[in-house]
């Protein structure tokens, strides 16, 4: 039970659509979200296949949870070459056309080939068709959601791009109601494809093989996810805390207790000027910190579908120095990237920067470095044959509102260079790689690596690029403790190596099964495993669901594997082997020997040789005897090197 055992797909170039089932050996070993997702991409899009090209594929999956009201279970996988990073591409959602996804029958949507002309997908259960956009071509996500709403009734869920994707900018989300798919450059690839939008509706019931179970679990969570449950919370501190405030609830402890708030294109993990200008009587802007700001801005939350635990915090303003605010957020990543690492220290500022990314398709994180970086290219003098019409200046919260438009857009000289990410604007600019902060061409999220050493390893083996959610690690780094491991030092490198293996392969089964992330220290494993054997009938044990979330993420190494990434795609920026200037780190940096040793150790732990390539008998033991035979070696581990 729990599926339909049906994929649909949509050959946009052919303008038709068909079926395939889905074997029960496929859905057992892969469950579904982000599974299904990177087992379609690996098996449909070679190494030969441009991420822009109509041949790659756009796999959408919701986890296998969402459907049947399951505590926090919302996400929904979009799966796809990446045209930032060119490799592995993932980006989940608590998206409501998900849900609606798998109301209308269907377990995952494969979407290849490009129309002719904008269009919009329209799926109604078994209908299926392709509708002309040019009307939409050019607005904003707002804007189309809107007059799709109009058009077909507000039972319909959507997922929709931007001018960002309509202009293929690398950095470009899908849209999907209030929530992203940010990272990797999925609205490219719709936007390559001449897509505007996905819109879905589904009328039928999510197949449960036991529902008096599940339903009896789901009552249980809900008491755990609310806070009235008897369960200890693990490494995650007060959950109403989280409620009240949001992601951002220890940006201040972040910044002035662990120096851990990347300031200024990361030259800092301290971000003095938001507390200095305190002091100062003049100044009446509210900080970044939501424990400051979240009574006065906002009044109603909007969480994901089947939420319990809403860390939503819709901001609402009016008549402000930057114009009407509406946006759900910000999030901590982007008080991060479009706060601290420009040097803005305005949270209406920082909020509407929010709204233009939301409402014109930028990914808050990357956009907020292709800025940050180009603040520091300009005090460098090397911008100087760019024509920027803004004064790119750290702390300058208007330029850097102008360039969020003149980048979705790639409006004038300024817009072009930054439009795909700071890497390529490096390039592009004849200089100033040696401070672009990335791994695999993507910005990491906001947690400074050298105060908080365990990230600095999770952000250089993720395959989909620098990223925090790959792992979670920062929950057991910033906390000492989380789930079977105690006492972790975060200023230490070595040690790290095990406890990240293990927490990737946990964090992969939240990504199959679509269960919310900020509930990790609470469901962790065997919660987790219970819901999926109430849903699915398959009693699969703890071993067996950890091996399902290993295998999703040696399979999603070996596509970076096929497409030639190797050891050197796992290193970090040179930004991070510098000395921190100041604050609690003052004089941290990444030892690079050090690091060096720590990811020979990762190979070891992950079962694969010291190039980063998996053994074949690690990929045999995982049952992915064909994904050996494309890229597996024999070689020995070298152990402790």
């Amino acid at each position: 039970m729990a599926y339909w055992h049906q994929l649909l797909e949509v050959d946009l170039t052919a303008g038709d659509h068909s079926t395939a089932e889905l074997s029960e050996e496929f859905v057992r070993t892969h469950l579904g979200g982000a599974g299904f997702t990177t087992r379609l991409l690996y098996d449909r899009v070679g190494p030969d296949v441009d991420p822009l090209d109509p041949e790659n594929v756009l796999a959408v999956a919701p986890g296998v949870l969402v459907g049947p009201s399951v505590p926090t279970g919302s996400k929904t996988t979009f799966g796809f070459k990446s045209p930032l990073t060119g490799g592995y591409g993932k980006s989940l959602v608590g998206a409501k056309m998900g849900d609606q996804l798998k109301r209308a029958g269907y377990d995952a949507l494969t979407i290849t080939g490009a129309c002719d002309e904008p269009s919009v997908l329209v799926i109604e259960d078994d209908d299926v068709r392709l509708e002309p956009a040019d009307d939409l071509w050019g607005l904003d996500t707002r804007e189309t959601h809107d007059r799709l709403e109009e058009r077909y009734g507000s039972a319909f869920r959507s997922a929709i791009i931007g001018p960002a994707g309509e202009h293929e900018s690398r950095i470009s989300m899908i849209e999907c109601e209030d929530r992203q798919a940010g990272r990797g450059g999925p609205g490219a690839v719709m936007g390559s494809k001449n897509l505007k939008a996905i819109a879905v509706k589904g009328s039928m019931d999510v197949p449960v093989a036991r529902p008096d179970e599940l339903e009896e679990l789901n009552q249980k969570w809900r008491l755990e996810t609310t806070g009235r449950g008897e369960i200890e919370i693990s490494g995650t501190g007060d959950a109403s805390v989280d409620v009240q405030y949001g992601t951002g609830e220890a940006l201040d402890a972040k910044n002035t207790a662990l120096g851990i708030f990347p300031t200024r294109n990361w030259q800092s993990g301290y971000f003095e000027r938001a507390y200095e200008r305190l002091e100062d009587p003049s100044e009446d802007r509210i900080s970044l910190d939501p424990r400051s700001w979240t009574e006065e801005y906002v009044d109603t939350k909007r969480p994901c579908p089947y939420c319990t635990k809403p860390c939503s915090q819709f901001f609402e303003a009016e008549d402000t120095e930057y114009g009407d605010i509406a946006v759900d957020g910000p999030e901590y990543e982007t008080q991060y990237a479009l706060g601290g690492n420009v040097a803005v220290d305005d949270i209406e500022a920082v909020s509407k920067a929010n709204e233009i990314c939301d409402r014109l398709g930028l990914d808050t994180i990357d956009a907020g470095n292709a800025i940050a970086w180009a603040m520091e290219a300009e005090e460098r003098g090397l911008l100087e044959d760019i024509e920027t019409e803004v004064d790119l200046e750290f702390g300058d919260a208007h330029a850097v509102l102008e360039t969020l438009r003149k980048m979705a857009r790639a409006e004038g000289d300024l817009g072009e260079l930054l439009k795909d990410g700071h890497v390529r604007a490096a390039r592009r600019a004849g200089g100033g790689e040696e401070f672009a902060v990335h791994v695999k061409n993507q910005a990491p999220a906001g947690f400074e690596p050298r105060g908080i050493k365990g990230m600095a390893l999770a952000f250089g083996v993720s395959p989909r690029g620098a990223d925090h959610l790959t792992s979670c690690l920062y929950a057991l780094e910033m906390n000492g403790d989380f789930w079977e491991f105690e006492n972790y030092d975060r200023t230490r490198m070595d040690g790290k190596a095990l406890a990240l293996k293990s927490m990737e392969d946990l964090m992969a089964v939240y990504d199959i099964t679509g269960v919310c992330k900020f509930t990790r220290g609470l469901t962790l494993e065997e919660g987790v495993r219970e819901l999926v054997n109430a849903i699915t009938g398959f009693d699969l044990s703890r071993s067996e669901l950890l091996t399902t979330g290993e295998r999703m993420y040696n399979l999603s190494k070996a596509f970076n594997v096929r497409e030639g990434f190797d050891r050197d795609d796992d290193r970090l920026p040179a930004r991070f082997t510098e000395e921190v200037p100041n604050g609690p780190n003052e004089g941290e940096s990444i030892d690079e020997e050090l690091y060096e040793r720590e990811l020979d150790r990762y190979y070891t732990a992950r079962g694969w040789d010291t190039d980063g390539v998996p053994l074949t008998e690690t990929l045999g033991e995982l049952d992915l005897l064909d994904v050996a035979d494309d890229v597996g070696v024999t070689n020995e581990i070298a152990v402790g090197q």
